[in-house]
Parts: C-alpha cells; structure tokens; sequence
C-alpha cells in the first residue's frame, strides 16, 4: 500500500482521537488562523540540536532528564513558578551531571503543555454530567456548564504563555541564573534542612571547591560559557492537532517541516493509533518525537 502525501493538513483525513468538540467552527478557524500568523516558538536549528543530543543518550554518552508539570495552568503562571521549576532542573541536572560523570540533556515538561487526554468526553460531579476538563487550552476546571464548554480563545492564549515562558527560560538560562558558580543558591528553603539538602549542600560545595582549583590553575571560569549558561528544552504532549497544525513551519534552511510549538513532543497512550490522525501528523515533522 503507497502511503498518502504528508502535509501538515493530512493529518484531517485520519480519525482524530481526543479532540475537543468546539462549538463553534468559525471561531475555531480564527484562532487558527491568529496562531497560524504569529512567530514560531522555537526554531527548527534547536530542534534538530536536540536531536543530536539525543543521539547521544542513546549512545550511552549522556543522560537525558527530563521534568515539569503533568499540565500546566493559566492561573499559576508567574516568574516566580518558571524560576523555581528552572531551578528543579538545575539541581536535579547538576546531581546527575557529577554523579554519572555524562553530560544531562535537560527538557522540561513546560511552554505548551497544557492539554489533558480524557478516558470520557463527560464526567459526573454531584447531580451534574459536565464536559471533562481538557486542561487550559480548551476549557476552564470550574464546574459549571459554561465553564467546561471547550474556548478556541484559549489556543491562543496557550500560544502566548507559551512564548512568555520561554523568553524567561531562555533569559535565566542564558543570562547568569544557570551559572554553575550558584550552586549554592539554586537550594531551595524548603529542602535546605532536609536530608536531601544537607547532601546536595555538600555537593555543591565539592563542586565549588573544584572551581576554585581551576581558577587558580588560571581557568576563566567566569567567562566560560559552558559553566555559566546552559541549554534548556521545552516539550509537550502533541495533543490538539489543530494548534499544532498551525505552529508548523518549513525550514528556509533544510526544506523540512518542523512543528515549532516545541523543541520534542510525544504521542500519549491514548493516541498512537498507527492508522491515527496524531501518527499521521507527527510521521511528517523533524523534531524529536517520544510515545
């Protein structure tokens, strides 16, 4: 059997499980169309740079770590959150790194993951059968009638947190947070006086200890990228094909198709129908994929 032409349209012929039953298709469309026009997320160069990473976990030469909410909020975001979260994987990146003795690729679970898979499109709360919450880039958790009816609005609003959160990342990462001189900062209160804290507080001390030796070894360490900034990746469940259809671009460089709503993304349990709409999508884009 020849397979079918990819485009990142050829994913509607397909049955598309786990999608929301949008109320109104012109609404639908105009968010679509809004999130279609705007920037990508994420560059294809970054993507194929995960990638590369990747080969090497796979080779037994690195680590792969990756972490973050199982769904993110539109109520809880702040800097605060995107800081803290960072600075989880930071600590939990640099225990690996001196333990294992490899380099830790680092992805957070974060900058897009937002929707929820649902065993039922219903759920029953008290006396009331209400639409199931599909996380904030399709309705509100409130239990109300209105509140549950799915808001293509929020596919845009998802867009824009996304975008939000990444310029954060990319400032922290890059600016002077990640730097392996704050070690000792990066403790949080509520772990300090832990078990856990105490022994990362040793550690980091060892690790600071040894960037003394280098500096007097005349090491500029301060200077030195590799120590003071490092690289961050963004992932997510690839779940509402619609709004990844639409952050889907070509790359001016390779000619090839990138969804550029994140650096990786994967297919749930719920969702890797061979003959589905989301393998359909996801056989035609370059970015790491996991399922």
């Amino acid at each position: 059997m020849t397979r079918e032409q990819w485009a990142p349209d050829s994913w509607r012929r397909h049955e598309a499980k786990q999608q929301p039953r949008w109320p109104d298709a012109g609404a639908l469309d105009a968010s679509l169309k809004t999130v279609t026009e705007l920037p990508p997320l994420i560059f294809a160069e970054e993507a194929r740079s995960l990638q590369a990473s990747l080969g090497q976990v796979a080779a037994g030469n690195a680590f792969l770590l990756q972490a973050g909410d199982c769904a993110e909020s539109f109520e809880e975001f702040s800097a605060d959150n995107i800081r803290e979260k960072l600075r989880v994987i930071l600590q939990m990146a640099i225990v690996l790194t001196y333990s294992v003795g490899v380099p830790v690729v680092k992805v957070g679970r974060m900058a897009g993951q937002f929707a929820k898979p649902r065993s039922s499109d219903t759920e029953q709360i008290g006396d009331m059968e209400l639409p199931s919450f599909r996380g904030h880039i399709v309705n509100d958790p409130t239990t109300t009638e209105a509140a549950r009816i799915p808001n293509p609005d929020r596919l845009v609003q998802a867009y824009h947190q996304s975008a939000s959160t990444l310029n954060l990342l990319r400032a922290f990462t890059k600016g002077g947070f990640a730097d392996l001189s704050r070690v000792h900062a990066w403790t949080q209160e509520f772990v300090s006086a832990s078990p856990s804290g105490q022994r990362y507080e040793q550690l980091a001390s060892e690790i600071e200890r040894a960037l003394s030796f280098m500096r007097a070894c005349g090491i500029e360490t301060e200077q030195n990228t590799q120590l003071s900034e490092v690289d961050v990746f963004t992932s997510h469940e690839g779940l509402i094909l619609g709004y990844e259809e639409a952050l889907t671009r070509k790359d001016s460089l390779t000619g090839d198709w990138y969804d550029c709503s994140a650096h990786m993304l994967w297919i749930g349990e719920r969702t890797r129908d061979l003959d589905g709409a989301h393998i359909e999508f996801f056989r035609g884009v370059g970015n790491p994929i996991g399922c």
